[in-house]
């Protein structure tokens, strides 16, 4: 059976995994609510991420044609502080696509990773919107500064160190392209979890060939920049997570006001990232699935 891990444990680990304190702090305040150190490394395999259990689709399934694709973003550099990056920077921003083998053109749909990157579980996303008709392009923003690290630390540091404003930029270029690319109808959707739902909000507002938007438990944009939105939007909340939800009230009160088409549901009782089925403590399958459905049946409506 697995152990029931208490709210303020869930929220403590939300603001370690959101930069609100270092490991080191983390694992001490962890191991105090814990009621000890053992204890506390004991409820980490529940908290943390178990890629192992992520290949609901398998990457080799017959129905699936999986390759890679890389997006030129001309001269943005979305570091805050360009100069923290050592490295070289480049302005490709890499793609792992799947598609259907058995339908010559799907509209295409950005599937942006939480602030861990471009793991296994948002590559299993990718292949699972497939699956239902789709073209998926789950973009890595962090290839310009050497791809997603397989520390997930790291990977949440450097997601920390970018300028959203501009990675929203970024993926306006890519839903252009797309776009002019020849999609059926040419019209793009994207859909993103935590981090990369706060990116779909920002998107939205940057991009006037996004046609459709899936956010679960995302950032909402400020009010004056939602007034820009064209894109019809599909917004999942997590009733248990108040730190995103503290900002819905303002995003509705913008999105009703410029006339955006939206719908928003909370799904009570659920932490963020309840649509994550890596991790056992906030994973509820009851939401995500009816989640995922309306998310499936808006991209069939919006997109064709």
């Amino acid at each position: 059976m697995t152990r029931k891990i208490s709210q303020s444990i869930i929220d403590l680990y939300d603001a370690y995994t959101h930069g609100a304190m270092a490991r080191r702090e983390f694992m001490k305040r962890l191991a105090k609510a814990a009621g000890g150190a053992a204890a506390a490394q004991a409820i980490m395999p529940l908290l943390a991420n178990d890629y192992a259990r992520a290949a609901i689709i398998a990457e080799d399934d017959p129905r699936l044609a999986v390759s890679s694709e890389s997006f030129e973003t001309g001269d943005i550099v979305d570091l805050a502080d360009p100069s923290s990056f050592t490295g070289d920077i480049g302005h490709a921003v890499e793609a792992y696509v799947a598609r259907p083998k058995d339908m010559e053109a799907a509209p295409a749909i950005i599937v942006i990773h939480e602030n861990r990157g471009l793991n296994p579980h948002i590559k299993d996303v990718a292949r699972r919107v497939a699956l239902e008709g789709f073209t998926a392009y789950a973009v890595d923003m962090l290839s310009p500064y050497g791809g997603t690290p397989t520390n997930e630390d790291e990977a949440r540091s450097m997601i920390g160190r970018l300028d959203g404003a501009k990675t929203a930029q970024k993926l306006a270029v890519i839903a252009e392209k797309l776009a002019k690319s020849g999609t059926p109808l040419a019209k793009v959707g994207a859909v993103g979890f935590c981090w990369g739902g706060g990116m779909v909000n920002a998107l939205a507002c940057a991009a006037p060939d996004l046609a459709a938007g899936v956010a679960y438990y995302g950032m909402q944009p400020p009010q004056s920049e939602a007034a820009k939105i064209k894109a019809a939007l599909l917004l999942h909340y997590a009733g248990e997570d108040a730190r995103i939800n503290a900002g819905i009230p303002a995003y509705e009160t913008a999105l009703k006001a410029a006339g955006v088409d939206y719908a928003l549901y909370t799904y009570e009782g659920v932490q963020h990232a309840f649509n994550n089925d890596t991790n056992e403590a906030r994973y509820n399958k009851d939401a995500a699935d009816l989640a995922w459905s309306r998310t499936i049946a808006f991209f069939k409506e919006k997109l064709g």
